[in-house]
């Protein structure tokens, strides 16, 4: 099966293209969140949106809690796929499908520990894919990804088996460790952010590293 491979931290719609042009699944839209790299604002991220070609799915990272709050961002924005990086405290997923028809939710599991497995195991029959990054959101500063760390893959394993809905994995992946990555985790997708990256901009040599280890599995 084909791995997916999705690069966030988009900051323009040249760097959407540039992701596109070496065969990108997915391009993630970072809105406002209490830490970590690459947020835009709302009015870029609809202009990227807009932008993406048909075939590629645009992601809109919301770190929003509320369902309420997380639709209406959502129609300004108009991406085809929302990814919640948070726990949702008010509203429920059924209220986001109801309001969203047609639009994917991608729910987002920090992997901590053993409670991070059951997490998983629990939102995994509400959304239509998990992504697994390497966040804590116990910090009186939550972190909610771009922390540029691996994870414990052996959890994010356990939970690739144990669900049966796609599972993107997150957190440090670059060329030098994606086939151990892929090889340990065996995950549905890859999603990289500061691995193809240089002082922020996304580096066309570390893309190009890194789809040559994509290439060779």
């Amino acid at each position: 099966m084909k791995l997916r491979i999705k690069i966030c931290c988009i900051s323009s719609i040249e760097e959407a293209a540039l992701a596109v042009s070496y065969g990108a699944d997915a391009l993630g839209l970072v809105s406002e969140m209490p830490s970590g790299p690459g947020v835009i604002s709302d009015e870029l991220a609809r202009s990227i949106a807009a932008a993406v070609p048909p075939a590629v799915a645009s992601f809109l990272l919301t770190s929003r809690q509320s369902a309420a709050s997380i639709i209406e961002q959502h129609r300004f924005v108009r991406s085809n796929t929302l990814q919640i990086v948070d726990r949702l405290t008010e509203g429920s997923y059924q209220d986001l499908r109801e309001a969203l028809p047609g639009i994917a939710l991608v729910q987002v599991i920090h992997i901590q520990d053993e409670e991070s497995y059951a997490e998983a195991l629990q939102a995994a029959p509400e959304v239509d894919a998990l992504l697994l990054d390497s966040g804590n959101q116990k910090l009186e500063t939550k972190l909610l990804g771009g922390t540029g760390q691996t994870h414990d893959w052996t959890i994010s394993r356990r939970i690739v088996e144990d669900v049966d809905k796609p599972v993107f994995l997150a957190g440090g992946l670059k060329p030098e460790n994606v086939r151990e990555a892929v090889e340990t985790v065996r995950p549905f997708g890859l999603d990289i952010c500061s691995g193809v990256r240089t002082d922020g901009r996304l580096d066309e040599r570390k893309l190009e590293q890194f789809w040559e280890q994509i290439s060779r599995m």
